[in-house]
């Protein structure tokens, strides 16, 4: 499992959209894309996309106090459909809560897989590599369904552009959907933004990823290059995104919530020191990026994965009257003086809250979450600083989220032809800042 979704201590959502007044609208038909009015009714479930973090997100929403009931998972892989399946029946047999899989044969595989488990079911679970995320959310809006989704939602900007039409729709039709950018339902981030006045008004910021990266899957005979990539999807841009995409985007987003903005520009630098060899496919070991503001305010991001160097996953906000340091949960002024702790004996588990507050919403036909737009624009946020630091020149939002990009292969299928192929000694071919264009 990947470390971002077992680790850390962080997260929570409240959602500058949440906080910006949506509304708590009951729903009581199938016309408004709702299909379960009363905690009484059963709540059922369909997970597109069994990994780790699939099978933990089933886990979770499997263990709100609802009457859920998963009956469907999809997944391109057999094997890993069957191994997610297997966890979760696990986990939920350890916690006396078996009764609660009712997959019987809705077990779907392929790239299609999606549009069978869907129909299925009043809430999907999209959890397949980010690449995928766009058309799986395109396709659960179209369906009418409530949606959970993990972060990023794209890896490029024709991805982000789909996300944003699709959350329209979703709004149009009173869909819950709620993004795994968790620190929004993490009960310190959530006082921290409450009491973020104290520092008057937010000037610059600092936010970290460094670690030591993921883990590894190395090529075996037989695969045909979609295979390979798909099962290495980590380090291939049209999969993954890059982990300032995949794993930073995190404490990005933080600091876009509580700018209540996003950056119209980005420049900044990157590389592989350590990333070496076929198996890493084509994605950078670190990054650093300056995000400029509309209002001249400056977000230094940073993201690392090298064994051996200092770790920090992190973010500090300051203000024209003091800082914000959300890993200590606290708030000082500059002269060290605390002016707000938030008392860590009160921390949640932010994973399981996310779920909790859907499902509720969900079983009291409360339309409450509308998180797509922020999670498509925090991931745009992610793209931009990859593109920033691939290319070495200074990249504007606009242009880059109206360019079209794509790097999406034309189809999905196990022999489609690859945007993106090793050379003879097995190597990918790797941005070169300086090099490397993206808009001419």
């Amino acid at each position: 499992m990947n470390k971002d979704f077992q680790s850390r201590r962080d997260f929570v959502k409240a959602g500058s959209l949440l906080a910006g007044g949506l509304l708590a609208v009951p729903l009581t038909s199938k016309a408004d894309g709702f299909f379960n009015s009363s905690v009484a009714d059963e709540i059922k479930i369909a997970l597109v996309g069994c990994g780790g973090r699939g099978s933990g997100a089933a886990v979770q929403a499997l263990s709100t106090k609802q009457n859920v009931k998963l009956v469907a998972v999809a997944d391109a892989f057999a094997d890993r459909m069957e191994g997610g399946l297997k966890n979760i029946t696990e986990a939920l047999t350890a916690s006396g809560s078996a009764d609660k899989i009712a997959v019987g044969d809705n077990k779907f595989v392929g790239f299609d897989a999606y549009t069978k488990a869907i129909p299925l079911a009043d809430v999907v679970i999209l959890a397949t590599p980010p690449g995928f995320r766009p058309i799986h959310f395109e396709e659960a809006v179209r369906q009418g369904k409530h949606i959970f989704m993990e972060k990023p939602v794209a890896t490029d900007p024709a991805g982000v552009q789909k996300v944003l039409a699709a959350a329209v729709e979703a709004k149009k039709k009173k869909l819950n959907v709620v993004v795994g950018l968790q620190r929004h339902y993490q009960n310190s981030y959530r006082a921290l933004l409450k009491n973020k006045a104290m520092i008057g008004d937010i000037v610059s910021g600092n936010v970290y990823w460094n670690n030591d990266g993921v883990w590894v899957n190395p090529r075996k005979d037989g695969q045909t290059e979609m295979e390979y990539q798909m099962r290495n999807w980590y380090y291939f841009n049209w999969l993954c995104g890059d982990h300032i995409n995949e794993q930073h985007i995190h404490n990005i987003d933080v600091f876009n919530w509580f700018k209540g903005s996003y950056p119209v520009r980005a420049k900044g630098t990157g590389g592989r020191e350590v990333r070496k060899g076929k198996d890493y496919g084509e994605i950078f070991d670190h990054h650093h990026v300056e995000f400029e503001y509309a209002d001249g305010t400056i977000l230094n991001s940073e993201c690392r994965h090298m064994k051996g160097t200092w770790a920090k996953v992190d973010e500090t906000i300051l203000g024209t009257k003091g800082k914000i340091l959300c890993g200590d949960a606290k708030i000082v002024d500059y002269k060290g003086k605390p002016l707000f702790q938030f008392n860590k004996k009160t921390e949640n588990n932010p994973y399981q809250a996310e779920h909790d507050e859907l499902f509720a919403a969900v079983a009291k036909g409360e339309y409450k979450f509308a998180d797509a737009e922020n999670g498509a624009k925090s991931t745009m946020t992610a793209i931009l600083g990859r593109l920033a630091t691939y290319s070495g020149q200074v990249m504007e939002w606009d242009t880059a989220l109206m360019s079209g990009l794509s790097l999406q292969p034309a189809e999905y299928s196990w022999d489609a032809k690859m945007p993106l192929n090793p050379d003879s000694n097995g190597l990918y071919p790797v941005a070169v800042p300086g090099v490397t264009r993206f808009f001419v």
